[in-house]
């Protein structure tokens, strides 16, 4: 008998015990380990403050310049308003920072800015210190700009002259790279920001100034007088320029990647601004799926399950973003080239939307 009380006792201490680490356990799953409530990831709390903070360049028509009204446009900022569009339905729900080049990665990794959408190289060392890289949205590559009346037709004219650039960027080290090559000795003429660049070319400074060549026809059409400069040379560098988020906040950096892809995707699926209430009504299984008019593949991004229409309203595809910007509808023309879809011969490819 004595025995029993003991065997029944002891059975009694270990389902009390069970029942303790399965209360205990219950509570760390729903507050973090026991340590007090979960923490909210970035998303949530880019969600609960109702505006974006994108980190832009402001000073590059075409790509992110903000105009007397302190009105942004380009294709940078048109990524933002993207964002801000699949998550609260308006794109203008953003706060704009201007960042000098120096401070770009700074501003991303320290959490200062939630988005870093400012014509950024993606390069292997800025995908270990300046946030998460995204998705390449312009394939570019460096160039050199010189005036019109010069004697300079290539880089090898450049020996012990002096050229601009901007330091801290992928330029300035392709600059060295090349001319190291090439075996000429230049004078580099560095600056920290853009304008001061641009200012001290446009006053004769230096003989030559290097950038990508996107950045050099942009700017040039803000020179006294544009039609006075030349691109030199072919382009001589790969410069994949894509936004980045912060590491360790995977929820916002899948939320903004395949917000990216949305773009694409739409163009490839020929949904745009104009005809995306005609387009909800397809019985195409993939446009269905894309919009969000069958499944739910918003959910698992954290956002609404129509985020690609609310992309397409407010903002439009790629392709409509890169006409207004940077093609035939804006001052510069450029041709798509590689920035077209894989379908036209260019580099941009979306993975499928299921």
């Amino acid at each position: 008998m004595r025995q029993r009380g003991l065997l029944f006792l002891t059975t009694i201490l270990m389902v009390a015990l069970l029942i303790t680490q399965l209360n205990s356990c219950s509570t760390s799953n729903s507050t973090g380990k026991g340590l007090g409530p979960k923490s909210k990831s970035l998303l949530d709390k880019v969600k609960d403050r109702g505006k974006l903070n994108c980190g832009v360049n402001g000073n590059l028509p075409g790509f992110s310049f903000e105009n007397e009204n302190g009105e942004y446009s380009g294709l940078d900022v048109d990524i933002c308003r993207a964002v801000a569009a699949a998550l609260f339905d308006d794109p203008e729900k953003i706060n704009y920072r201007n960042l000098v080049t120096s401070d770009r990665c700074i501003a991303v990794s320290n959490g200062d800015v939630d988005l870093l959408s400012s014509n950024t190289t993606w390069t292997l060392k800025r995908d270990t210190n300046c946030g998460i890289f995204t998705q390449t949205i312009f394939y570019d590559g460096q160039g050199m700009m010189v005036r019109k009346d010069s004697d300079i037709l290539s880089l090898k004219d450049l020996q012990n002259r002096k050229v601009c650039v901007l330091t801290g960027t992928t330029s300035e080290l392709n600059l060295n790279d090349k001319m190291r090559e090439l075996g000429v000795k230049y004078i580099p003429v560095s600056f920290v920001e853009i304008n001061d660049v641009y200012n001290a070319y446009n006053q004769g400074k230096c003989e030559g100034i290097t950038s990508d060549k996107s950045q050099l026809i942009s700017r040039r059409s803000i020179l006294f007088n544009p039609g006075d400069h030349v691109l030199r040379d072919k382009m001589w560098s790969k410069e994949p320029l894509a936004p980045s988020v912060v590491s360790g906040e995977p929820e916002l950096f899948h939320a903004v990647k395949w917000i990216i892809y949305a773009l694409i995707e739409a163009e490839e699926l020929g949904i745009n601004q104009d005809n995306l209430e005609q387009m909800k009504e397809s019985k195409n299984p993939t446009i269905m799926r894309f919009l969000g008019i069958e499944g739910d593949l918003g959910r698992s991004l954290g956002l609404s399950k129509d985020f690609t229409q609310r992309i397409i309203k407010h903002v439009g595809n790629y392709g409509e973003i890169y006409e207004r910007n940077l093609g035939a509808k804006s001052d510069f023309n450029l041709p798509r080239g590689v920035n077209d879809l894989w379908t036209r011969g260019g580099l941009l490819y979306s993975p499928p939307f299921r």
